[in-house]
């Protein structure tokens, strides 16, 4: 159970000190994450002035996560680090190197905290904000398929956020599960069109339909706990009755049929894929180079909110 917060060190050294199997999150207060990436490129022989982009640092505040400390090492001594603010409000980490002889290492140790009893996450209900989640994508482009489902699926009578709800079931009926069948090239036309893919098509295609249906949606780019790569899902911008002035942003796995819930964590936000791509990047060089990545995301800490009523009575 958790009593004060770790360090990022102390994280690091009991990094397999809990399993997330067994916890029972109706009851969770708050808990902390940590999560490992180690991305390793190789290259036939030397390279010049690589431009690292990485977006896998989570914002400082996102509704109920807040980062609580991070560490990026590169095994180039010679590299330039710099931290900026995309257009959507992610952090994206962008690193230069002049020179790598044949091969460079990444590695990066990332600190969460999620608190369940603070409000849902909310967003300035600015016609503009709405607009640019209701437009197509590279990847979200409609067609005749997808509109057809569309329609069927607003004939159910529902609106908003049970709209959302409805759509984001169907989807996870329709589509199967499925490694190799597509790539980060696949629109949600053709992911549709096969029933086939994996979280980022699953997301796609709900992005798609959220849209046609006049749902303001987002692409989500983060962690599931106790899977082993970069997870996808989406969240819908719905009407807050209690606030007019803002929006309600939902978050909806596609791919698991629900709601996200405590075990998800937010990295970055964007309209598809191509926004918020973990790693990306060029060089000066006649050969392309091959990426071997590793992740985990372990529960470092939880608490339970029994346990704080009980300790507080005593």
């Amino acid at each position: 159970m958790k009593h004060g917060l770790p360090d990022l060190d102390t994280a690091i050294a009991s990094s397999d000190q809990f399993a997330h199997h067994g916890i029972d999150w109706s009851r969770i207060r708050c808990s902390t994450y940590l999560i490992h990436q180690h991305l390793h490129y190789d290259y036939p022989g030397p390279i010049h002035d690589l431009e690292q982009h990485l977006i896998i640092l989570p914002p400082h505040r996102y509704g109920n996560q807040h980062l609580l400390d991070h560490r990026l090492t590169v095994t180039n001594p010679a590299v330039e680090t710099v931290y900026r603010t995309d257009s959507f409000g992610n952090t994206e980490i962008v690193l230069f190197v002049p020179y790598v002889e044949k091969a460079i290492d990444f590695e990066a140790w990332i600190l969460i905290e999620r608190h369940a009893e603070q409000h849902p996450l909310h967003v300035a209900c600015a016609s503009s904000i709405a607009q640019s989640f209701l437009q197509p994508s590279r990847l979200t482009q409609p067609d005749d398929a997808l509109r057809e489902a569309a329609h069927m699926l607003q004939d159910s009578g529902r609106q908003g956020l049970a709209l959302a709800q409805h759509i984001n079931e169907w989807v996870y009926d329709t589509m199967h599960y499925t490694h190799d069948a597509t790539d980060i090239h696949t629109t949600a036309a053709q992911a549709l069109a096969c029933k086939r893919g994996v979280c980022q098509d699953y997301a796609h295609i709900m992005l798609t339909l959220c849209r046609l249906c006049a749902i303001p949606a987002r692409y989500i780019s983060g962690h599931l706990l106790g899977e082993g790569g970069t997870h996808a899902w989406v969240e819908v911008l719905v009407s807050d009755q209690n606030h007019p002035d803002m929006l309600l942003a939902i978050p909806l796995d596609p791919t698991h049929g629900r709601p996200a819930d405590m075990g998800y964590l937010t990295i970055a936000v964007g309209s598809d894929y191509f926004d918020v791509a973990p790693t990306s990047g060029t060089f000066r060089a006649a050969y392309s180079g091959q990426l071997s990545a590793h992740k985990t995301v372990g529960l470092s800490t939880y608490e339970y909110a029994d346990t704080i009523k009980l300790e507080e009575a005593n």
